[in-house]
């Protein structure tokens, strides 16, 4: 603290409650000019009654009221420190007081401290005379004690470090005499003897100025004196002072003002030349003197803002050397030429949308270096923003919220702060913050519809792109991120997601397997879209996929009966006449519109010309009446055909039975059915006696197995005969258990193979064919029983089928007896 050379003139609290609240402290400092940049000047922690923590938590800021920042504050210590080498001279000029004023502001709350900073004279200035030598035209009869004004030395210092005395060199004619006038002293030439131009025309002296700083500095000037001849009159001003007005900013060579003098001498005596006299070193750079006519014109900048006064000394001089003196008081008027000056103190340009009501924003400080109502100001910003500005203390102004913030609808606002003097004409200065806002979480996903419907073909390949759900969320990055999912549901008592499967990212919906129409015609499915906030929020929609028919299902045939092992016999009298009904045959179709739409048709027939079939309701008529020439058997290929793409058919048989009566139909019962499998009797007859062969070796295997048993047992070679069951001869066969045309056994004629008890080797007692079994309630048809009693028989039929599935079972039996 010794360093800074700080002289602490007092610590003065004024403590008083400002309309909004603020609290506004002045501290007072000072500190010696030209002290190097970084040297301490207090450290304002006690003074603020402020921790080092506080004063970072509640973001000191150092505010200058002047154009440069002189001084900062770091906040790390609370030190207030020189930032810039402070010139008293070159920033207060003569003031006797040099202040620099700045402001602490402290948020949260919002505080103000004045800070004000007196800077101190050093004696870093030597007096100093405007001009190295100084001409004085002096007449010879001029009487002892006559005063001469000499041109006072200046020393842009103050106090004791400015000019204290002024010594001249020895001589015999004149002596020094100095008086103080406005805080300024005024040197004066005193004659002390007669001059006598004859004896010394010429005299030479040193004017020393001393100022009263440590170290003492010193400026000379040398008096040049030149003795005149007699001139009785002195230049007399008709004014001993003008005072006059001048607006600041005037242009170069506006008139000031204009001084006169007259002289009452004649001749070059008479003659008055005008110059400055005793002015400051501004002066000659602002004002031009005529030195003919007197006028005073602007030579440079006049800036009320730098000077509001100038004094200036105007010297009329005559031909002879003598002079007369005036005083010229310009006082500056001040304009309105200085906008304000807007300052941002602190900003938060990132704001979240949610920031309740009053949160601050920023804090700005207006300054304008006008005065009176010019350096008065107002400050505002648009009415269609979202903020507004509440006046503090010393023109400060907070930028608050004052409606809700919506980051969705406006993500960033660029506010613009107009700051306007009331001076004429009135000036402005802007400023556009940009503030940004954050987002917070507070949009749920929004599906593009309420309900969404989707169409998948039937029979459809697993994975197979079904459609795509979409959903909006207006927040933004994490917030706005939107997942997809299908909510926990059952679908015909299977959950709903091993049917479809939702990709979380897209929202693409794809089928997980392949799905039937007849089966499952449509579904809904509950899909959730969820954002990425915290915590998430989310939406749902009902999906409806509805599964389109395919034509995937052939007709089928009720009537008759669709693969049916027994032949549909319908009966027709023989007197019927044409478009008489036979019967009607019905068939369906599983699939649905179109693909169900069925037709009949009339493949083939055994006289085509005498039946028809309606191709819509498959009515079977007569075309024309029966003859003796028609078969007594007609068989109808009805075929049922839908109305799908590509269409799908069914046949089925129908057999018409012309009869008289409803009984001759039962007498031929076997024959239609032998007929009815004419193509197939060449392979039974060729199966019938493969197993009758098989048989055979089968009958010759037992009866050796047989023979060699009995041989062992009797050692003396004794013949046994066959078992008393064995039946001795082939059993009778009914004539109509043959084929009627072929001649070949039935296929319903069965064979058993009969076995005893014991081993499968030594059991085989016979192998016999047998007789089928008639179920024909007719007396004209024999019974033929299968086996006789008392024998266990295992039986393999060949039963009454059309497939070729049992033809292929009687191949693979017949290879099996073989081997």
């Amino acid at each position: 603290m010794e360093d800074c050379f700080r002289s602490k003139q007092g610590l003065c609290f004024l403590l008083f409650l400002c309309v909004t609240d603020v609290l506004c402290v002045s501290i007072h400092y000072s500190v010696p000019e030209e002290k190097k940049s970084g040297s301490l000047v207090a450290n304002i922690l006690k003074d603020l009654k402020l921790s080092i923590r506080e004063l970072s938590d509640r973001r000191a800021q150092l505010v200058s009221k002047s154009s440069k920042q002189y001084f900062h504050l770091d906040a790390h210590s609370g030190s207030l420190l020189i930032n810039e080498k402070i010139d008293r001279e070159a920033l207060c000029g003569q003031s006797n007081l040099c202040l620099l004023q700045s402001e602490i502001v402290l948020q949260n709350p919002l505080e103000f401290y004045t800070i004000e900073v007196k800077v101190e004279d050093v004696n870093d200035n030597a007096p100093k005379f405007s001009q190295n030598d100084f001409q004085l035209e002096i007449p010879e009869n001029v009487p002892p004690n006559t005063r001469f004004p000499l041109e006072s030395a200046q020393d842009v210092d103050l106090g004791e470090n400015s000019i204290q005395n002024y010594t001249l060199s020895p001589n015999e004619y004149f002596r020094l005499e100095t008086e103080s006038s406005d805080g300024r002293k005024a040197v004066d030439l005193i004659l002390e003897k007669s001059l006598d131009r004859e004896k010394e025309p010429h005299l030479e002296l040193i004017l020393m100025a001393l100022d009263g700083g440590v170290p003492q500095r010193t400026g000379t000037i040398k008096i040049k004196i030149n003795i005149l001849d007699n001139n009785d009159n002195f230049p007399q001003f008709i004014q001993t002072e003008y005072k006059v007005r001048l607006k600041e900013n005037s242009p170069r060579d506006t008139l000031v003002t204009k001084v006169e003098a007259r002289d009452l001498d004649f001749g070059s005596n008479a003659q008055i030349t005008y110059s400055f006299h005793r002015v400051p070193e501004a002066i000659p750079n602002l004002f031009n003197l005529n030195e003919v006519t007197g006028e005073i014109t602007v030579l440079g900048e006049i800036d009320y803002e730098k000077e509001a006064r100038y004094d200036m000394n105007i010297k009329a001089t005559d031909g002879g050397g003598l002079s007369g003196h005036c005083h010229v008081f310009v006082e500056v008027e001040d304009v309105n030429d200085n906008a304000p000056e807007l300052s941002v103190i602190s900003l938060t340009d990132i704001i979240q949308e949610d920031s309740p009501l009053d949160t601050v924003v920023g804090l700005f400080s207006i300054t304008d270096r006008d005065s009176g109502d010019n350096g008065k100001t107002v400050c505002s910003v648009q009415m269609n923003l979202p903020f507004a500005l509440r006046s503090t203390k010393n023109n400060y102004y907070q930028l608050m919220i004052q409606s809700s913030l919506d980051r969705e609808r406006v993500p960033e606002y660029n506010v613009t702060i107009t700051a306007s003097d009331q001076g004429s004409p009135r000036l402005t200065s802007t400023r556009i913050i940009h503030v940004q806002i954050s987002d917070i979480n507070d949009n749920t996903p929004v599906f593009e519809k309420t309900f969404f419907e989707m169409r998948l073909q039937e029979n459809n390949i697993p994975g197979l792109l079904i459609g795509s759900v979409h959903a909006v969320d207006l927040d933004m990055e994490q917030n706005g991120k939107v997942s997809y999912s299908l909510l926990p549901g059952e679908l015909g008592g299977s959950p709903a997601a091993s049917y479809v499967s939702i990709n979380s990212e897209t929202g693409n919906m794809y089928a997980l397997r392949s799905l039937d129409y007849e089966q499952i015609k449509d579904f809904k499915v509950t899909v959730r879209a969820t954002d990425g906030g915290t915590p998430p929020l989310s939406s749902d929609v009902v999906v409806r996929v509805v599964v389109a028919d395919e034509n995937d299902n052939a007709p089928f045939f009720l009537y008759p009966l669709q693969n049916s092992t027994s032949p549909c016999n319908e009966l027709l009298p023989k007197m019927a006449e044409a478009g008489y009904l036979v019967t009607k045959v019905v068939a369906v179709d599983r699939d649905s519109g179109q693909n169900s739409w069925l037709s009949y048709e009339l493949l083939k027939a055994t006289d085509p010309g005498l039946f028809s079939i309606g191709a819509q309701n498959g009515e079977v008529k007569t075309r024309r009446p029966l003859t003796e020439r028609d078969s007594s058997k007609q068989r109808l290929i009805i075929a049922a055909r839908d109305n799908g793409v590509p269409p799908q058919t069914s046949t089925a048989t129908l057999n018409v039975l012309p009869v008289d009566g409803f009984s001759d139909p039962y007498l031929k019962v076997v024959d239609v059915r032998q007929q009815e499998h004419e193509d197939e009797g060449t392979l039974t007859m060729y199966l019938v006696i493969c197993l009758a062969s098989v048989s055979s070796v089968f009958l010759l295997c037992i009866i050796s197995f047989v023979v060699i048993k009995s041989c062992k047992k009797d050692p003396g070679g004794t013949f046994i005969a066959a078992p008393p069951h064995f039946p001795p001869s082939r059993p009778d066969i009914p004539e109509n258990c043959t084929d009627s045309q072929s001649g070949s056994l039935s296929r319903n004629y069965q064979y058993d193979v009969c076995l005893t008890g014991g081993s499968l080797s030594s059991d085989f007692r016979f192998l016999r064919p047998l007789i089928p079994v008639f179920s024909v309630a007719d007396p004209n048809i024999p019974v033929i029983h299968k086996t006789p009693p008392g024998s266990q028989d295992l039986s393999h039929s060949l039963e009454d089928n059309e497939s070729k599935e049992q033809v292929r079972e009687y191949k693979e039996l017949f290879h099996v007896l073989v081997n």
